[in-house]
């Protein structure tokens, strides 16, 4: 590897960039605008520490997906960067340093990652065992609350305290049941990984020092995406000599609602002093004409760091904004423009289309599908949850962790081998009874009396099978996935059903094992599995496939394309109607739509429905309020405002024979079709104009409810005009 000059690295550099690089010891904050060179100045900063002050093994660069670890190592052998630093997100750094240090984190060093669904069956279990109904107590929302439990260092005990209700007293009991199941289990969550180092760092001076030794340099990326925990970590790895490097921006802090803290980086010169900080400004990534709109509309959130962006790109045509009567028509629309762009020299896979839940993606595919316009959707979580994978995995995830009920439960029975429900729980009752393990008991199945003669064979079968592949443990991690499939008669069932996917899938994932023998020096099954259980939905995004892509906001966050269109920018869905009641809430919702926005590189188009399907019904819509009073945005209304010429309200409906003077009339400023605001039933569409009286009446269908008859002078109507 040839050697790398400094100037050389630092010649392309602007003022800016090069001084965030070049600075050294002490803490370093760098406000980065969007597409202001971010990764740039990461990559570019350790290539400058390694040539200039220490060892590449002493410098640790968190970041928040693989993929974005795995570019960053990519520009750094670009830079000719000699091996040796520790580059990966928050929690792979959490699962490698427990497994190391597991004896202070009194942990097995094979444990188990649950993912989502596994966390959800452990729950589930846990609130059996509680005699608890998942009606009065939904595992999805319970876990939401352990999960904000553990991202603030609450262990259950001191939730348990903390609470004075009965409902909350009965989510503490839920919270301790759940993690005893995981000791059981000998697994963690994502949140346990963050949770238990970051309280390793705060127990063990001792260890702290020693890693405050190995990693001298420390950055992270995307501080404004940290929460509580993550940033604990990050302090105490740097407690000793705080060499903290921390780049991002609060104007992108986009996941509050899974706990991370925008003050983490709002507060970061209150809690470094004297902390060099550095203003990414300049953008290379965008058109003025988009930039602008994206700093008209952030400058309305009051908290942030202000910045002066700007951009030395050349001027592009103005963003676009499209309104249409229903989601269909939009799709349609979408898909036209899309064949439109590819006859202008756009490539499908230069174009990416954005909203705010994935429900919303339905009708697009749709449409795309009917013009023959090849898509992606990125939600790459899902592939790891299929069914066919996530059988393997368990066969997999036992081999490593035999403690791992979750998987043992999962496989026992699959394929069927004739192992029923009630023979496992015979199996576990005995376990419980005894006292003992469930291997030794699985072992000697003959002690157990309940067992018919028949269930003793099949699971001896089981057993054997397990030992015959856990002695494969030592070949290529591919050839250890195939031999699970094959051997556990995966494939010969797979091979039955009508489709070919379930088994091209599995393929997949033995391909994917295959690339993880070849890239990593020291490969392991249990590291593997780690790697998969840490995949985000942003890791499957793959800039070859030649197809248009599809996400939710929050996945393009990392993200850039020549092309963006967001849709249903609507009041409800961006912002969604979840943040009304909280102004911080409504900041977010505006910071995500700031993101998508600075995804775009030359055109965006932006669009809303005037009436949208949810839950069956057809509902009035209105563009979002977050597109008002927004220069340089181009409108489009490509239909009638009103569907019938004659549903146009005559004069005679706004005025009183008897009163010739409008201004007494409440409803002279209304028509039908005109949308409006109620203080207590939200944004609707009048339908009807009542009695020509001075108590005249409106009929109003509001978003999401039934329609309303209210009395006009009384109702506190607020219009909403499409064109302000």
């Amino acid at each position: 590897m040839a050697p790398f000059n400094t100037q050389d690295l630092l010649s392309h550099l602007t003022d800016a960039q090069r001084l965030a690089v070049t600075h050294g010891d002490g803490p370093l904050l760098v406000l980065a605008g969007p597409g202001s060179g971010k990764t740039r100045v990461i990559t570019h900063r350790v290539a400058f520490l390694i040539r200039e002050i220490l060892p590449p093994h002493h410098i640790l660069a968190l970041t928040f997906t693989n993929k974005a670890a795995q570019e960053m190592r990519q520009r750094l052998l670009t830079l000719s960067v000699p091996p040796g630093c520790t580059i990966c997100t928050f929690h792979s750094l959490a699962a490698r340093l427990l497994r190391e240090f597991a004896d202070y984190a009194r942990l097995p060093r094979n444990f188990s990652i649950y993912d989502e669904a596994d966390q959800l069956s452990a729950l589930r279990l846990a609130l059996k065992n509680l005699e608890l109904d998942t009606q009065n107590f939904p595992p999805g929302k319970i876990l939401n609350q352990i999960s904000r439990a553990k991202n603030d260092l609450v262990t259950p005990e001191q939730f348990t305290a903390r609470q004075d209700d009965f409902r909350t007293q009965k989510i503490a009991r839920i919270y301790t049941a759940y993690q005893n199941l995981l000791a059981a289990h000998a697994a963690l969550d994502f949140d346990d990984l963050l949770m238990k180092l970051a309280f390793l760092l705060r127990d063990f001076p001792q260890l702290r020092d020693q890693l405050n030794q190995r990693f001298r340099y420390v950055l992270v990326d995307e501080y404004q995406d940290t929460n509580h925990s993550q940033y604990q970590i990050a302090r105490g790895l740097t407690i000793n000599h705080n060499n903290l490097c921390v780049t991002g921006d609060p104007d992108q802090s986009i996941y509050g609602w899974r706990g991370a803290d925008i003050g983490n980086i709002l507060a970061f010169e209150k809690d470094f002093p004297h902390a060099q900080v550095v203003r990414l400004e300049e953008n290379f990534r965008s058109t003025p004409q988009i930039l602008n709109l994206a700093d008209q509309l952030i400058r309305q959130n009051l908290r942030r760091k202000p910045k002066q962006l700007f951009t030395n790109r050349a001027a592009g045509p103005s963003p676009q904004l499209f309104e249409y009567e229903n989601e269909h028509a939009e799709a349609h629309a979408l898909a036209q423009q899309i064949i439109s762009l590819r006859r202008e020299g756009y490539e499908y896979r230069r174009v990416a289309v954005f909203y705010r839940v994935n429900s919303l993606s339905r009708v697009l595919e749709d449409a795309l599908r009917r013009q023959r316009i090849p898509y992606q959707i990125v939600r790459g979580l899902e592939f790891f949850q299929r069914r066919e994978i996530k059988d393997v995995l368990a066969y997999l995830r036992l081999l490593v962790n035999p403690a791992d009920q979750v998987s043992f439960k999962r496989i026992i029975n699959r394929p069927t081998r004739g192992i029923g429900a009630a023979t496992v729980k015979r199996l576990f009752d005995h376990s419980a009874e005894t006292g003992r393990d469930i291997w030794p008991i699985l072992n000697q199945v003959d002690d157990i009396p309940s067992l018919a003669n028949a269930a003793r064979k099949k699971v001896k079968a089981f057993v054997d099978l397990l030992s015959k592949l856990h002695a494969q443990l030592d070949q290529p991690i591919a050839d250890i996935v195939r031999a699970v499939y094959q051997q556990s008669q995966l494939a010969r069932e797979l091979a039955l059903e009508k489709s070919d996917e379930p088994a091209e899938n599995v393929e997949e994932l033995i391909s994917s094992a295959a690339q993880y023998d070849a890239e990593t020096d020291n490969p392991s099954l249990a590291d593997y599995l780690q790697q998969i259980a840490l995949t985000s939905d942003a890791d499957a995004y793959d800039e070859q496939a030649g197809a248009v892509s599809l996400m939710t906001l929050h996945a393009a966050k990392g993200l850039e394309f020549p092309v963006v269109f967001i849709v249903a920018v609507e009041d409800g869905l961006i912002p969604h109607s979840r943040s009304a009641i909280d102004h911080d809430s409504l900041e977010e919702e505006r910071r995500l739509l700031f993101v998508g926005i600075t995804r775009a590189r030359e055109k965006l188009y932006l669009s809303y429905a005037r009436q949208r399907t949810a839950q069956g019904a057809s509902l009035a819509a209105i563009r979002s309020e977050f597109l008002r009073h927004l220069e340089g945005l181009h409108f489009n209304t490509p239909f009638p405002e009103d569907d019938e010429k004659d549903n146009d309200p005559s004069p005679d409906d706004f005025n009183d024979p008897g009163d010739d003077d409008q201004d007494h009339n409440p409803a002279a400023p209304y028509r039908r079709g005109q949308m409006v605001r109620h203080p207590k039933f939200g944004i609707g569409r009048i339908k009807e104009i009542g009695p020509r009286l001075q108590n005249c009446t409106v009929t109003v269908q509001f978003t999401g409810g039934s329609p309303k008859t209210l009395v006009l002078k009384y109702a506190q109507l607020e219009k909403l005009d499409f064109t302000t």
